[in-house]
């Protein structure tokens, strides 16, 4: 195996590709085209970025690296609290079954998906409504095949 291969592990493109795809994902955020990495409308939106935490072992196999789901209502104020918990707790929901599932080819392993802390309420400035928690993603590089 290539020795620098842990490094192109991406725990975000593994999770935003596959919540970005998932139906029950697309059914709460309400269509197509509300995940990214970025704080985008349509309202709401799912961002998925590298996480604060996380633990990467010695780096050269399983690491563990944090990725942040944020979840932005409209600056208007909507979704309220209870539907943007909600929102946020089924894209995690959704993100535990990426370890069911073979990764795409030339992507990682997700061997396995757990929460790192709780859901925060983080509404930025202005006032629109943002909810934040951190996912731990175990995950390796694809074994090379012959």
């Amino acid at each position: 195996m290539d020795a620098y291969a842990v490094a192109d592990a991406d725990p975000v493109a593994a999770v935003l590709a596959w919540l970005a795809d998932h139906p029950k994902v697309q059914e709460v955020l309400g269509g197509p085209g509300r995940v990214s990495g970025a704080r985008e409308a349509p309202w709401p939106h799912l961002r998925v970025a590298l996480g604060p935490g996380g633990n990467l072992g010695d780096l050269t196999w399983l690491t563990q690296p944090e990725v942040s789901l944020e979840l932005y209502g409209d600056p208007g104020g909507w979704p309220g609290p209870a539907a943007m918990s909600r929102i946020l707790k089924v894209c995690a929901l959704a993100a535990k079954e990426l370890p069911e599932h073979a990764p795409p080819h030339g992507q990682p392993v997700v061997s396995h998906v757990q929460p790192s802390g709780v859901l925060l309420e983080s509404p930025l400035e202005n006032g629109q409504p943002r909810w934040v928690m951190g996912l731990l993603i175990s995950l390796h590089p694809t074994p090379e095949t012959p």
